[in-house]
């Protein structure tokens, strides 16, 4: 199996992009660059099983209402003492709130946030993807949303500062502490010095618990909100079961 890991930003000198090689007791990091285009990016996720993109892959449903009537002048205020819930509604997914109830960490708004930017060129990605039909928003086609800190925070590691400078380092070392199959090989100093090549190799492991059926997946109820607004597909596993897992059946991969 190969995945590929995306940490999305609106510029291609801030874009990570990684391809991660599976086999039956290994998983090793194949490719891995900063500065990765549109076509790079593209050309890679065709080529793998699973992508993982560390990117909202849509907007709130409120607020795309919102714009939609905004734009003809037909917006109905929230009732008085409601505004903070209302605004709440314009700003976050559900996913997002799904995120935060089970992990307690905070998503991006793509509505009120500069996450914005890459989420505009992630719509674009997707297009580049598929340009005949749609791609699932929800993860159940060729690309999967994912968050590398709050898979982190699921691993049990570091996920909060490691971004700061010099801090990636020691998240390095913790990571191949946890999973001692997983080579990093010559990148590995690219990891150590870019927090974004580190996400991008994160969001590769994140992509291979969804592709295995070891992430958590939209519930029948949750399916349709989720296949526009997107859903961030957290690990349900733990780093160990993924060198062991086999493809889940039940999970589109190629």
């Amino acid at each position: 199996m190969i995945t590929v890991g995306v940490d999305l930003a609106a510029a291609d000198e801030r874009s990570g992009l990684a391809v991660v090689s599976w086999s039956r007791d290994r998983a090793e990091v194949t490719s891995l660059a900063v500065g990765a285009s549109d076509a790079e990016i593209v050309s890679a996720i065709r080529a793998s099983d699973k992508a993982g993109i560390d990117s909202p892959l849509g907007w709130p449903t409120a607020f795309v209402s919102f714009v939609s009537t905004h734009e003809s002048g037909a917006v109905t205020p929230p009732p008085p003492g409601e505004g903070a819930a209302w605004r709440r509604r314009l700003a976050y997914r559900m996913t997002d709130e799904v995120v935060r109830a089970s992990t307690g960490l905070i998503p991006m708004s793509v509505s009120a946030d500069r996450i914005g930017h890459a989420a505009f060129r992630a719509a674009g990605l997707l297009s580049m993807l598929s340009p005949d039909a749609p791609l699932s928003r929800a993860g159940d086609d060729l690309v999967v949303e994912v968050y590398p800190a709050a898979s982190l925070f699921r691993w049990g590691l570091t996920h909060q500062g490691y971004k700061r400078a010099g801090l990636a380092s020691s998240l390095v070392s913790s990571l191949l502490a946890a999973a001692p199959w997983l080579t990093l090989g010559e990148f590995e100093p690219l990891c150590r010095r870019r927090h974004d090549a580190l996400d991008a190799v994160v969001a590769a492991l994140a992509a291979r618990a969804a592709a295995t059926g070891r992430a958590t997946r939209p519930t029948p109820q949750q399916l349709p909100v989720a296949a526009s607004e997107g859903w961030i597909a957290l690990p349900t596993s733990t780093l160990a079961d993924l060198i062991s897992a086999r493809p889940d059946a039940s999970v589109p991969h190629r």
